[in-house]
């Protein structure tokens, strides 16, 4: 597909257990948990199959490093370029010798055309053609790819290749086509119509892998892998998320919630156990010549902790508090009490919006901004404000119970950060967690108030998923 099949090296980095490290590293990299027993399986794998089937080797391989189908979007595109199918240009793109060269006719040198790679796409598209289709993409790249001329800052470039190409703008055409083929429109227009934005997204990716398969020749493997592989849904930023990726993360709420849920429980179990009771212990040694095979235990009773989520859901934070409100509406089984209150500059509670259960993830940050008075004046955070409004009105909710997780950047827009307020919170709760989605290095830029509010409770980066998992692992009481 991509060019010619790579010669057999001596050189120890391009070898088969060379390219298995690689891929090993960069998956650790993006945060896959790969131990060595699983590259020990993997080395085995590898062995066994051998390089004749490619993707059988990839099967094999994600079999034996992969742990859940939702790291399948790391190691895809991490064994296309450990284990590429061919270097070098595309075959297709390679000029043949001429036998009889025609002055008067088309150059076969010549790169092809955007219209031509089109016209070729709808026909691929309309035959569900894979290998036409992966064929297509390295002649893209090819042609419409290339960016930049001196060394160093030259490329391949996926996005721009398919700027050109455009292929979602060929849908009605192929549908079109198909609808002409079979003789008028059926109840099947829908289904072909899915079936094709599916071939064009396979072909959106083939162009990404042979980009960047492109890169990593001129800039190395090792370095490509570790920038232009899309991490996995829980290690992506809050603050960068896109919509796909943000709808991704709501999909991996429940999963996260049974895991912690699982958790959370297991923690519970062994901390009723208590310590050991010496005097009852010693008293059933007696039984036992006084060996004390029986340990007894003084037992206690630890109570659900109770949470109260104070959430900014402002337009730059709002998908890291929309996540969290989700999380715990997942969990709510977790806590003897949830109570969820919502600000932007005005504090309101939506806990019946949260964990009423009757929202979809979708619909409930537009639900808390329409029903919920969250705003006043002006559509811009206001922490000060807020803040004041819950310990006037609303802390009546904190108890020496509970334990209160703050979650936004702290960014007041220039408004007095009121750390008073945050204070009197702090003074009757049993803990106060503020979770910031920016790292460490921002606070205190520019209109954070980050470093005020640290010195009042403890102030954490909690920037995606699996941080904020960890957070409500360890540090939530049990």
């Amino acid at each position: 597909m991509t060019g010619s099949p790579a010669a057999p090296a001596a050189a120890p980095s391009t070898r088969l257990s060379g390219r298995l490290t690689g891929l090993v590293q960069a998956l650790r990299g993006h945060g896959v948990p790969v131990g060595p027993a699983e590259t020990v399986d993997a080395a085995a794998v590898a062995e066994v199959l051998g390089l004749a089937d490619r993707e059988r080797l990839r099967e094999g391989l994600a079999a034996a490093l992969l742990r859940s189908t939702g790291q399948r979007a790391v190691f895809d595109p991490a064994f296309d370029l450990f284990f590429p199918l061919g270097v070098g240009r595309p075959e297709a793109t390679r000029t043949p010798p001429a036998e009889d060269p025609q002055p008067d006719g088309p150059d076969p040198a010549a790169p092809p055309t955007v219209d031509e790679l089109r016209e070729r796409l709808a026909e691929a598209l309309t035959a569900g053609d894979r290998a036409a289709l992966a064929r297509l993409a390295g002649e893209a790249v090819d042609a419409l790819g290339r960016y930049g001329t001196a060394p160093g800052t030259d490329g391949w470039s996926a996005y721009q290749t398919l700027g050109r190409m455009q292929p979602e703008t060929l849908l009605a055409r192929v549908l079109a086509g198909l609808r002409a083929g079979r003789g008028g429109p059926e109840f099947t227009d829908r289904v072909e119509a899915d079936e094709i934005r599916r071939r064009i997204r396979e072909f959106r990716a083939l162009v990404g892998t042979e980009a960047r398969r492109r890169v990593a020749e001129l800039r190395g493997t090792e370095r490509i892998a570790a920038r232009a592989i899309a991490p996995t849904a829980d290690q992506v930023d809050f603050l960068s998320a896109g919509r796909e990726q943000l709808a991704e993360l709501r999909r991996t709420v429940q999963p996260l919630a049974r895991k912690l849920a699982t958790r959370l429980a297991a923690r519970r179990r062994k901390a009723a156990r208590g310590q050991i009771d010496l005097r009852r212990t010693l008293r059933r040694s007696l039984s036992t010549g006084g060996v004390p095979m029986r340990p007894a235990y003084r037992r206690r009773r630890p109570g659900r902790p109770e949470i109260v989520l104070l959430c900014d859901i402002s337009g730059s934070v709002a998908g890291f508090s929309d996540f969290t409100m989700l999380l715990v509406q997942a969990m709510r089984d977790q806590f003897s009490r949830v109570r969820v209150f919502a600000f932007v500059n005005r504090t309101a509670e939506v806990t019946r919006l949260v964990t009423g259960g009757a929202v979809e993830p979708a619909e409930l940050a537009r639900r808390v901004l329409t029903e919920a008075r969250v705003a006043g004046f002006h559509g811009s955070s206001d922490y000060g404000a807020a803040l004041g409004q819950f310990a006037d009105e609303h802390l009546d909710a904190v108890g020496p119970r509970t334990s209160v997780l703050v979650l936004g950047d702290a960014r007041t827009n220039g408004f007095d950060p009121n750390p008073a307020a945050l204070a009197r919170i702090a003074d009757r709760a049993r803990q106060v967690l503020w979770l910031n989605p920016e790292p460490p290095s921002q606070w205190g830029s520019g209109d954070s108030a980050a470093p005020v509010y640290a010195q009042v409770v403890r102030m954490l980066p909690c920037r995606n998923a699996r941080r904020l998992a960890e957070v409500v692992a360890h540090l939530l009481p049990v």
